[in-house]
């Protein structure tokens, strides 16, 4: 059995010499998960922020259900997905299963609610600060959402990338409506659970260093941001 200095030494020399497999599933990995998250911001910026900045009827259930819907067990939305789309399913004449769009709509429907509730909680709290400003301007329900997104806009960065990262890590969902087929769905995460499974421990330390990596940059960025918005706000 090889020593962990040598799976180590191997699994960077795949990253250094840009092997065409790990490359392609990179690109597919960061393809998927940009697409669900870029969906789940169309989505849930803007239920976020009519929740956050209105009240309405049922404004309590809608938050239960929001809130709940974040904690939802990634299998059982790829359960739910692959049903829905499975030859016996109402979606599967499109014949979208074991496709990247399939693996692009579970991770949308984990992302947007996270997406949302955090949006919300943002919106919330800056609309409780101008509410008086927008009564005495006789701000439009509209134009307030826009202008309340755009105030915001530093703090709902920092929300999009909560949610590619929730995204990019998710292995359970896209699994089971991607299937893990070599050339066609194979993502960073269900290739380390393979190639773990297998002993290929190169190739799947090889992508673990790539997914740390990413989680580092997301986290920088992250940080970034919230200094532009510190020095903003102090401006």
């Amino acid at each position: 059995m090889q020593s962990f200095s040598s799976i180590l030494f191997e699994a960077i020399g795949l990253i250094l010499s840009w092997d065409a497999d790990v490359i392609e599933i990179i690109l597919l990995s960061l393809r998927v998960t940009l697409t669900a998250v870029a969906v789940s911001c169309l989505i849930g910026l803007p239920l976020g922020a009519v929740v956050g900045a209105f009240r309405f009827p049922m404004r309590t259930a809608v938050l239960v259900v929001m809130n709940t819907a974040m904690g939802l067990p990634p299998v059982v939305v790829g359960l739910l997905v692959y049903l829905m789309l499975s030859a016996s399913g109402p979606m599967g004449v499109l014949g979208l299963l074991y496709t990247p769009t399939a693996m692009i709509v579970a991770q949308t429907i984990l992302v947007t609610p996270i997406v949302a509730a955090l949006t919300r909680q943002v919106i919330e709290d800056l609309n409780s600060e101008y509410a008086e400003q927008f009564e005495s301007l006789g701000v439009g329900r509209l134009d307030r959402v826009l202008a309340l997104l755009w105030d915001a806009r530093y703090s709902l960065l920092t929300v999009a990338l909560a949610g590619f990262g929730r995204a990019v890590a998710e292995v359970g969902a896209v699994i089971i409506v991607g299937g893990n087929i070599n050339h066609v769905t194979r993502v960073m995460t269900t290739t380390i659970a393979l190639e773990t499974s297998k002993g290929n421990l190169q190739l799947a330390l090889a992508l673990g260093l790539i997914l740390l990596a990413i989680a580092v940059v997301v986290n920088g960025l992250l940080m970034a941001i919230r200094g532009t918005a510190a020095r903003a706000a102090y401006v």
